[in-house]
């Protein structure tokens, strides 16, 4: 079964990812949610999603450290990591790709894309 995590200290944006993805639990797809870099963190460690959706700034550990330390320290490049965020400059966007990021999205996101993306990953 696969597994997506959505982390974003926003409620209202890990609603709205909650709601987007939740057509795909119907396709086997299991949805985790977490509030903060930290929880992200953990969660990607002892569950091993093989998507995240991780927001930039967040409490706790900002998604540019959880993604260094789940693709640089951890190894973990089987893990699809996408930011999404509102930090749209180019260079926030090289920084995300030079911490292993596999893709950069920016907030606001169009729910359509963020559903062909997780297929597309996902292969569903």
């Amino acid at each position: 079964m696969a597994m997506i995590l959505i982390a974003d200290d926003e409620t209202h944006i890990r609603i709205l990812l909650e709601q987007t993805l939740e057509e795909l639990e119907d396709e086997g797809v299991d949805l985790i949610v977490t509030a903060n870099g930290q929880e992200a963190l953990e969660s990607i460690i002892a569950k091993r999603p093989d998507l995240v959706f991780l927001d930039v700034m967040m409490p706790k550990m900002n998604g540019f450290e959880v993604c260094s330390r789940i693709k640089k320290e951890l190894g973990l490049q089987d893990i699809c990591i996408i930011l999404l965020t509102a930090k749209g400059q180019e260079f926030d966007k090289q920084k995300g790709l030079d911490v292993g990021a596999d893709l950069y999205m920016t907030k606001p996101f169009n729910p359509d894309e963020i559903v062909a993306k997780a297929r597309e990953i996902l292969r569903i």
